[in-house]
């Protein structure tokens, strides 16, 4: 297991493209991918491979922790397979591990050499999560890479899922980053910036909980999703200056930041302002980035590497010594 989170790492830090990788011509590699969606349906890995082609050579392998109900009392005959298409609520899916794992397990070594699965289907507000982390990796030795990605605090979901809200301050967040720490899983956190529609000069509280959480876990490499930015939920007053700061914080050497998903490219992109200023702490430093597709079940290559598209603004302002990771 410590074997395989090491390639995931190197693969993270875009030191090397590993394995099968290395001797191709591979555009990008893909921190952030979703197999399935939420009702539990998706891709089939083979399928996937072919999506990948010669554009992708590498990438991490999730499910999505969050089954939406059909409510049959809400939406009809309507059956939703999004949260946005219904009030109904949504409930963690633990299958979805091993759902994850025997697609995985179902190719051949070669194959199976160009993903990264990582573990999703657990409760962040149960005690009990981190038992559900160790038996998936005791029952399924040598496929999982990870943790992630999982929620805290999310737009439009956080709201919908049955049971306890997850908050930042959960004994039970402390006990997974302290599980992942100690074996050597890196984990992949979803935890919103800010509120959404904050007022004028609203302070964002949740950054100052993030940081408390990040240093409390030094011996766990957290990775942070999409910066924290999603749909509505807009950077904050000099985002990038603050993701500068906690790069240069020594007390946060472990943490790194995830540009994956199209909601969070859209303010990268906004102007050519924002394209240089985020560029600029790219390239100061390259090792303290991963890019996504955060694609979910995707089913033609053009919609799969939309988000790298939409990256393209980059070209003239990025000096290309990270290596891609999309």
């Amino acid at each position: 297991m410590m074997q395989k989170s090491i390639l995931l790492i190197a693969l993270l830090g875009m030191t090397v493209l590993p394995l099968d990788a290395a001797t191709k011509k591979y555009e990008l590699n893909d921190a952030h991918f979703h197999l399935t969606n939420y009702i539990q349906e998706g891709t089939d890995i083979r399928d996937f491979l072919k999506i990948m082609g010669d554009k992708v050579g590498r990438s991490t392998l999730f499910g999505i922790p969050l089954q939406q109900q059909w409510m049959y009392a809400s939406t009809g005959d309507f059956a939703p397979w999004y949260y946005l298409q219904t009030d109904a609520p949504l409930y963690y899916y633990s299958f979805t591990d091993a759902h994850i794992a025997m697609a995985y397990k179902s190719l051949p070594k070669k194959a199976q050499a160009r993903f990264d699965p990582m573990i999703t289907g657990f409760n962040p507000t149960d005690m009990y999560a981190a038992d559900h982390i160790r038996r998936v990796l005791t029952t399924f030795p040598g496929v999982f890479s990870g943790i992630g990605e999982f929620s805290i605090h999310k737009e439009f979901v956080s709201s919908k899922v049955a049971g306890e809200v997850a908050t930042i301050n959960n004994k039970a967040l402390d006990r997974i980053l302290d599980f992942a720490g100690e074996v050597g899983l890196p984990a992949i956190l979803h935890c919103d910036v800010n509120v959404p529609f904050p007022k004028a000069n609203q302070d964002p509280y949740i950054v100052e909980m993030l940081r408390d959480l990040f240093v409390r876990h030094p011996k766990t490499t957290i990775i942070w999703a999409h910066v924290g930015l999603g749909r509505v939920v807009r950077p904050v007053t000099d985002q990038a200056g603050m993701v500068e700061r906690a790069i240069n914080n020594p007390a946060l050497n472990h943490v790194y930041f995830d540009l994956s998903w199209d909601e969070t490219a859209k303010y990268i992109v906004e102007s050519p302002e924002t394209v240089a200023k985020v560029a600029a702490v790219i390239n100061r430093h390259p090792d303290r980035f991963l890019f996504g597709s955060d694609e979910v079940a995707p089913t033609e290559q053009g919609a799969y590497l939309k988000t790298y598209t939409l990256r393209s603004p980059f070209g003239s302002t990025y000096d290309g010594s990270e290596r891609e990771i999309s």
